[in-house]
Formats: C-alpha cells, sequence, structure tokens
C-alpha cells in the first residue's frame, strides 16, 4: 500500500510540531523517520495511525482518502518502544489477541488461528515459546512477539515507533538485521521511528531527516550520507568537526588554513560554515616552518593533541588548536577538533598527548551563511 501525506501541519498550543509537511511512502518501502527528540517524527506517525488528527492536510492510503477514518478501519499494526504485551496471557495469547477481537463474521476459526500464531511464531524464530509469559521473556524476544502480534492481523501498514530504543547495544544490531530480512520477506509498507542515525542508515530504503517539524532531506541512506542537503543533517549525521571562515571566489578563508570551494566560485566575501568529518582530518606531526603550500597559504590547523582514545581498529583523536588557529569570535573558549585515524598508522607514527600537530581537511562541505540558518 502507498501512502501521500499532503501539506500536514499539527500544533498543540504554541508549540507547531508538524509544518507543512508532504512526503509519498512507495507501496513495500521500508522508510526511517530519523531526527532529534521533539523534531515532529512521531507525531507524524500518529497522524498517519489515525492516532492523532491532523490540523491541516490529508493522508491518503493507495489513492483513498484516509484523513478521516477511524484508526480501527486503517488496518495499521503497531510496534511500540515499550512492547506492551499482556502480561496475564502467554506468548501464543499475545499474538492470538487482534484476530480473536475481530467481529464475529470475520473471525478465524480457531484450527485457523492456531495455524495462523505458529506460523507468525516460526516466522519471528520463537515458535518454541508458544507457552511462555511475558516476564519469562528477554527485551529482544518480547519486542520480536510484539511484531508478530502486529502482523497477524495483516496489516496494510506496519509502523514502528522507537523500536529497539528501550533494548541493549548488541540486541539493537541483532534485532535491526532481523527487521531487514523480515521485511525483505514480507514487502509490508513500514515507517519506523527513530533517534539513532545508525538504525535508520542501515535499516531503511529511505531515510527521511526531520528537525523542529519540517522534512529536512529525503534520500537513501547513501544519499544522505554522501550527499547532506543542510548543515543540520550534515551534523546529525555522525560526528562532525565544524571550521568558520569567509569564501570568496572559490576559495574558503577558515581558521589557519585555505580550502578550494570551486562550487562557490562566483561568491565574493560571505561568511562560510566548513564541516568536516572526523574521519576525514589528515594529521601529521607539526615542524615549524612547515605547513606553507606553494602559493604561501596554510595547509592546515596547529593544534595540540590532548587525548587519544585507541579502540580497535581506530584511533580517536582530541586535539586543541593553537591560539592564532582558534576562531576570532570565539578565542575565549577551549574548541575541540576530533579527528579518527587507523589504530595502526597511530601506532606507527608514535604519537603522544600534549604533541603539536597539524590537521588537514582532506574533504569539507560549505555552507553558506545564508544557507546555513546558523
Amino acid at each position: 500500500m502507498s501512502i501521500e501525506i499532503r501539506n500536514v501541519s499539527k500544533q498543540f498550543g504554541d508549540f507547531h510540531a508538524l509544518r507543512d509537511v508532504s512526503l509519498d511512502i512507495a507501496s513495500g518501502e521500508l522508510i526511517a523517520l530519523l531526527g532529534p527528540s521533539g523534531c515532529g517524527k512521531t507525531t507524524l506517525l500518529r497522524i498517519i495511525a489515525g492516532l492523532e488528527t491532523a490540523d491541516v492536510g490529508t493522508i491518503h492510503f493507495s489513492g483513498e482518502d484516509t484523513t478521516d477514518v477511524h484508526v480501527r478501519e486503517r488496518n495499521v499494526g503497531f510496534v511500540f518502544q515499550h512492547y506492551a504485551l499482556f502480561r496475564h496471557m502467554t506468548v501464543f495469547e499475545n499474538v492470538a489477541f487482534g484476530l480473536r477481537v475481530k467481529p464475529r463474521s470475520e473471525r478465524p476459526s480457531e484450527a485457523q488461528i492456531k495455524k495462523k500464531v505458529m506460523d507468525l511464531l516460526k516466522l519471528v524464530q520463537l515458535d518454541w515459546l508458544a507457552e511462555r509469559y511475558p516476564s519469562q521473556l528477554s527485551g529482544g524476544q518480547r519486542q520480536r512477539i510484539a511484531l508478530a502480534r502486529a502482523l497477524a492481523v495483516e496489516p496494510k501498514v506496519l509502523l514502528l515507533d522507537e523500536p529497539f530504543g528501550a533494548l541493549d547495544a548488541k540486541v539493537r544490531k541483532e534485532l535491526r538485521r532481523w527487521l531487514r530480512r523480515l521485511h525483505d520477506e514480507l514487502h509490508v509498507t513500514s515507517i519506523f521511528v527513530t533517534h539513532d542515525q545508525e538504525e535508520a542508515l542501515e535499516v531503511a530504503d529511505r531515510v527521511v531527516v526531520i528537525n523542529q517539524g519540517r522534512i529536512e532531506q529525503s534520500g537513501s541512506p547513501q544519499q544522505v550520507w554522501d550527499h547532506p542537503a543542510s548543515p543540520f543533517v550534515y551534523g546529525f549525521l555522525g560526528d562532525v568537526n565544524l571550521f568558520q571562515g569567509r569564501a570568496h571566489e572559490g576559495l574558503v578563508h577558515l581558521e589557519g588554513m585555505q580550502i578550494d570551494s570551486p562550487e562557490h566560485a562566483d561568491t565574493q566575501d560571505t561568511k562560510a560554515f566548513a564541516y568536516v568529518r572526523p574521519h576525514d582530518l589528515d594529521v601529521q606531526r607539526y615542524s615549524p616552518g612547515e605547513g606553507i603550500d606553494a602559493s604561501g597559504r596554510p595547509r592546515g590547523i596547529v593544534a595540540q593533541l590532548s587525548r587519544a582514545i585507541v579502540v580497535g581498529p581506530i584511533a580517536r583523536l582530541e586535539l586543541i588548536p593553537s591560539d592564532d588557529h582558534k576562531p576570532a569570535d570565539n578565542s575565549n573558549s577551549e574548541t575541540l577538533i576530533e579527528a579518527q585515524i587507523p589504530a595502526q598508522q597511530f601506532k606507527e607514527l608514535g604519537f603522544k598527548e600534549g604533541e603539536t600537530l597539524v590537521v588537514t581537511p582532506r574533504r569539507a562541505k560549505v555552507f553558506l551563511d545564508e544557507a546555513a540558518n546558523i
């Protein structure tokens, strides 16, 4: 089932939860609504479900206007963060619940219910727990039962609100992989809400990044990672260093360095912000007199290695720029630069905490002041 969301707005008192949101979701697509707490993603999910009513705008399921259709008539399945299983019922009875409460004319026979429930429990790989109670299950098992219960009524749309948020990191990772495999088998149109960037990028066909009630960007995980549409998207999708400066005729003059920015070749002396991911910083030992290119321009930022955290294959470096390389309007604060290099390289170079290094961006994304909204 496809979903068309058109010009949806929602206010709670003076708070604008959603502002003129439009979005098309293809049949069988798995969409992640990604954003920080309070950005409007759960409100949008609840409006799609029929649990909330939009102040303005419409929702269509496969071309049919469902804006005013009651939640019971929308045929959606829900999975929430906190399982919401019935504690006094066995796993089997929990999954069967939605089938048993159907109107008599639509209710399957007991034999059909039993077969369907056991098939679903096999699908979520928990048929061996059919007679246990929720209190006897792990968090990950409970969430899979909650998903089986949502699927029992054969929903046209599956809605998941932070489904793995209450679980520990290892279980979350396992369930993410499992959910992706399950979706590839069932192809139910699915929308899940998350504030976990890794989760959205790993599981979804398409990521919709929401900020302050508006869609900032919609695209494949690779698209939003490689080509962030705004400073917010760039900053939200993983760690990032922000450098301030001015763009002029294809060059950006930053704190202690200059970088090429051919996309801004026509720009004249405009305030600019350069975003650089930690793994896109080159780190070398500093020697006085070095760090100048053939044109006399500084190559990088001179900084002191404050802390090195080596875990597994990656060395994470925290560096404090020298006074000459701190932003002029922020010189009293301790600006921190984060860099990542392979642990083997860190070992071979023999960097020590307290040592002076020079960091140079290999790649940067530059936004001009009018686009940066900062």
